[in-house]
């Protein structure tokens, strides 16, 4: 079951790769702030299978904070956006 987890964090860091390549081209802003989001998000879950994978429990705290500034940074940069300051 340990090796599901590790290949499965590894196909997440592999559409983090993917996401990277969209936040660089992407050609609106509003295409990088999906891009960044969508990562953080695959960020987080790749965490929580390295943490099933390492039976530790200390990641888990790792990804509820990380997703839970992804979502506070979607909500911020979309705010910057909708006002024109971008």
């Amino acid at each position: 079951m340990a090796d599901l987890y590790l290949a499965l964090a590894i196909a997440e860091a592999a559409i983090i790769g993917i996401l990277f390549g969209r936040l660089a081209v992407g050609p609106t802003v509003s295409d990088r702030i999906v891009a960044l989001n969508t990562m953080s998000t695959q960020a987080a879950l790749a965490t929580l299978f390295f943490a099933a994978y390492a039976d530790r429990t200390v990641y888990l705290d790792v990804a509820i904070w990380l997703a839970s500034f992804s979502y506070l940074g979607a909500i911020i940069w979309s705010r910057y956006l909708e006002r024109g300051l971008l």
